[in-house]
Parts: C-alpha cells; structure tokens; sequence
C-alpha cells in the first residue's frame, strides 16, 4: 500500500485487493503513448555510442503467433538493457515481404498452376499481385506489438521490398563476386516437371504419399572380364540412360560369386546377399559358389558397360572415357537397402553429383553431365528409344528393354513415402539445375575462429550445435527461379564466360541510360549491357535471390 509523502499524501496509488492486471497494463502503455516514451527515450541518447541489433524480419501476410510474441519479448529486454547501460538503440521494425509465402498467396488466388501460366500472365503483373498483399495485416502486427509492451518502431520501418534495401542486397553480393566468392554450378533440386521448375524444401514437404515404385537389381556387365557382372539396385529405372558410375563403400566388404547353373560371376554386397537371393528365389549356398570376399576399395576402378548407348559418343568426344563408367567410392552408401552398390547418375542425385565431381567425371559447372530430359521430363531426341516419354510413363519401357537384353535380375515393387507437386499433384523427381554459389567452404575456417570468439547464452549451442553446422558448411546456393524477389544483379553472355555484377542503382543507370526506381526483374529484365569480348550483349538471367541471403543481408 502506499506510504505517505511529506505532506501526508500517498506517495503510490493504493493497490485493489484484486488487480486486473490487463487493464493496468493498458494503463501503462496508454501513459507511454502519451509522453511519446519510446521515441523520446532514444531522442534522449542521441550522440551516445550506437548499439546495433539484427532482427530477422516476419511476414506481413500472416498473423503474428505465439513464437513471434516470446521471441520478440527477449529482444525487447535486450535492446531496452542496452539503452540503459548507455547506448543509442535505434529499433526499427521491418517487414519480409519477398520468397514463396507472398506467391503462394497470388498463385492460390488467381489459380497460378506453374510458370507457363506466369508467363502469359505477365512477370509484371504476377509481381504487382504480390507486392499488393504483402501488408496484409500490418495494423494487426502493431496492435499486438505495441499491446504486450515492445517498443520498437513502426512509423519509420522498412521493408525488403524497398530499393534501398535491394541495392543494399546487390552491394553485398557485388562484395563477395569482387573477392572471388560466387561460381556457378549445378544444384540438385527437388522438381516439378508438370510446373517446369524447381520447389523449395518447404513446398516439398507440403505434399508426401505412400506410392509404389519400381524395385529392379541390373547387372552391368564388366569390360575388364568376361562372364563378370556387377549388381546394383534402383527405384528410378528412367536414370539408367543417364548412368555415369556406379557407387561402393570403401570399408564395407563384397562378395565375388559365381552362379553355378551358368558360371556368370557377381559383384555384390556382403551384408545384402541374402536379400538378393530371396528376391530373385535362389539360396545362396546351393546356387553359387563363393569367389572372393574383398573391401570396397579393391573394387574401385573396375570398368563396365553402359546399360544404353545413348552417350558413348559424347563421352569419347569430351575425352572422358577413361574416368566415365567405372566403379568409384563414398561412405554415403549404405547397407539399409539395395545391393551396396549404388548407380550414379549426377543428374538426378545430390549424392551422385557430388561423388561424380569428387572423381572427375564431371565438373562443377557441369560439364560432362549427361541430361536427357527437357524442361517437361520428357526423354529428348538423344534418347532414341524412349524419346518424348516423360520419365515416369518410360519406367515399364526401360525395364522391358532390360530384360530383353539380359540386364534385368530381378522386377519388383516398392511402396515408400515420395513427394509430389503441392500445385499439380504429380510425382516429384530430383535434378540438376544450373544454380549461383557463394563460397563458404573456403572461409570455413575463419567462420569457426570467430563463433570460438564469440558469447553464445547457452554456451552448448556455440560449443556444439554452431560448431558442428559450421564444420560441415557447404558452399551455398543462393539463386531460386522466382519471380517475386531481389533479381540476381548478374549479366552473363550466352556462354557465361563474360559476366557483370551489378552492385548498386547508380551503375545499372549508367548502362539503362535512365532512372532506375525499382530493382524488381519487371523493371530490369530488359536492359542489356554491351560485351567487351564481342559476344554481342549482355543479359540478365531468370534467377533471383534465396530469401535467406535477403534476410541475412
């Protein structure tokens, strides 16, 4: 209760016997707005030394949660112990306005099935759509901000949509392209061939069925050895024309056998022969006689014939005959399924990619991968037999035409859980798309030297969870086919041996030769710059920005 001041009045107002706390703090905050308390307690530090906080903006196309509301109470405490331990806290709030939640809203609204119905749309009027929602629910974000006691700036925000923070976006970006840190390569990707592109790990996950599958065993036949196969599983018949190498694990151990009905030998994994004798009903003691057991490394370099001819040529052409269709080595291979022995087909496996381009027999930026779908997932003319097929119609044909040929060991059927098209509900397939990266792996060491310098409340997360992600950092692939966004500031010729970066308004100006107001692709994506290697002009590919780099930037 309240005690009494010098002239007998209570110095505090006396408390109810039962408070309403809610209407108390309505109270409070209603006394902040009225002596502007937040606004003049940073007008007050002006000139002190500044403190910066980084706080990942949230959509404004959603409406805020409960972690949004725990989360933005910590970072209040922390901005608020900061001004009173003597700093300058400027506190901002921004808004994420770009990334899949603002076109997932526009493709639902106005029945957007993929990038054909974009595109005849108009990429203006598609990004104008977007950009109409993005402040949805704007006063509502306030009104809860403001209600449970955060102060933070709502008058003077930003939004990632802003062409200061774009250009901001595109200097960083021209930082790291000046230093020699972004490449181009290839990403396998989850993808839509109903849609014609690639889906984020988000809209993968929107869309898991229980499906069956095709389980077949192939055998590849030897070149080094006559009557000598290798044995090697698949639930995607339709990348054996676009085989490469096949897969062992250096430490496991293998089995040479020969069958004693026909004296034809087999290469396959210990812990999995059994399997594949109960698959194809043979026992493996009375119908094969055991050769060899060996590790995974002495079966390294055998060579093999491809299964389909399709791509000899092309690989004696590029001079890559010696390294292509031979047996290589990862610990990626498992003993969980198959035969331990993986077929690699770079185009269409992150793992196949990686360990094709850790043996040379393609590289980065993908030269010497084969790919012989189009856009639609359809076989091209290279693929003779299957041509026009889309990829999941020519499973029963591939199979058909390996069992003419004497590859098939055995056909089966596997039901798994695959994920399909959230928009199309076609089955999803993995592949290859050209992508731009950043270097991480080569400052990898400099990332780790500066979380040990740095406190992390719990120490576990800096000591372990951090430490470990950072360990195992991989280049990062920071362009996504999106429309809405920061475009990529990168002018390529044809070839993509002449490339520009762009990293700021005032120099994309100087080529446009004319104001430069907005930085999204509706309003740059015509503007060419002249090559100084006489490969005519310039232009701007389809790429945009990841959201989390905008949002890091």
């Amino acid at each position: 209760r309240g005690g009494a001041g010098p002239a007998g009045e209570a110095t505090f107002a006396p408390i109810p016997e039962r408070p309403n706390f809610p209407h108390e703090e309505e109270q409070t905050i209603a006394y902040w707005k009225e002596i502007d308390a937040f606004k003049e307690s940073v007008r007050q530090s002006e000139g002190r030394p500044p403190y910066n906080f980084y706080d990942g903006p949230p959509f404004a196309t959603g409406l805020p949660h409960y972690g949004h509301i725990l989360a933005g109470t910590i970072k209040d405490v922390v901005c608020r112990h900061a001004h009173q331990r003597g700093y300058h806290v400027e506190r901002r709030f921004g808004w994420d306005c770009h990334g899949v939640p603002v076109e997932g809203i526009i493709d639902e609204k106005l029945k957007i099935k993929g990038r054909g119905d974009v595109l005849a749309m108009g990429i203006d009027k598609y990004n104008e759509e977007c950009r109409s929602i993005v402040q949805m629910y704007t006063n509502e974000w306030r009104q809860i901000v403001e209600r449970f006691g955060r102060w933070i700036d709502f008058d003077n925000d930003y939004k990632t949509m802003d062409l200061s923070y774009m250009e901001s976006i595109w200097w960083v970006f021209k930082t790291l392209f000046d230093k020699g840190m972004v490449y181009r390569a290839f990403r396998v990707m989850a993808y839509s061939t109903a849609l014609c592109t690639p889906l984020s790990n988000f809209e993968v996950a929107l869309n898991y069925k229980e499906v069956p599958d095709p389980s077949i065993i192939v055998q590849f036949k030897r070149r080094d050895k006559e009557n000598a196969y290798i044995l090697a599983w698949t639930t995607t018949p339709w990348t054996l024309p676009s085989n490469l190498a096949l897969c062992v694990h250096p430490a496991l151990l293998y089995l040479r056998v020969k069958k004693k009905a026909d004296g034809v030998e087999w290469i396959v994994g210990k812990d999995r022969f059994d399997w594949v004798c109960s698959s194809i009903k043979k026992d493996p003691k009375e119908d094969f006689e055991l050769l060899e057991e060996m590790p995974g490394e002495k079966v390294v370099g055998i060579p093999y014939e491809p299964l389909f001819p399709y791509f000899k040529e092309k690989v004696e052409r590029e001079g890559r005959a010696d390294k292509v269709w031979r047996v290589v080595s990862d610990t990626y291979v498992t003993t969980a399924a198959g035969t331990c022995i993986v077929h690699q087909a770079p185009a269409f496996g992150e793992d196949d990619y990686r360990v094709c381009v850790k043996f040379g027999i393609i590289e980065k930026d993908g030269t010497g991968m084969v790919q012989p779908i189009d856009e639609g997932g359809c076989f091209i003319a290279d693929v003779t037999d299957f041509k026009g097929q889309h990829v999941k119609e020519a499973d029963k044909h591939i199979k058909e035409m390996l069992k003419q040929k004497g590859n098939l060991v055995f056909n089966g059927t596997e039901v798994h859980n695959y994920p399909h098209c959230w928009r199309s509900e076609t089955p999803l397939i993995y592949r290859a798309i050209p992508a731009w990266f950043i270097k991480v792996e080569e400052a990898r060491d400099k990332l780790i030297a500066n979380n040990n310098q740095t406190y992390w409340v719990p120490a576990f997360v800096k000591e372990k969870r951090f430490h470990n992600w950072l360990t195992e950092a991989r280049d990062w692939c920071v362009s996504r086919s999106r429309y809405w966004g920061t475009p990529i500031p990168l002018w390529v010729s044809d070839d993509f041996e002449e490339v520009v970066c762009i990293g700021s308004v005032a120099e994309l100006e100087q080529y446009a030769g004319r104001k430069i107001t907005d930085l999204h692709r509706h309003f740059i994506d015509d503007i060419t710059i002249p090559s100084k290697q006489g490969k005519g002009v310039l232009r701007r590919g389809d790429e945009g920005f990841d959201c989390w780099f905008e949002r890091g930037s």
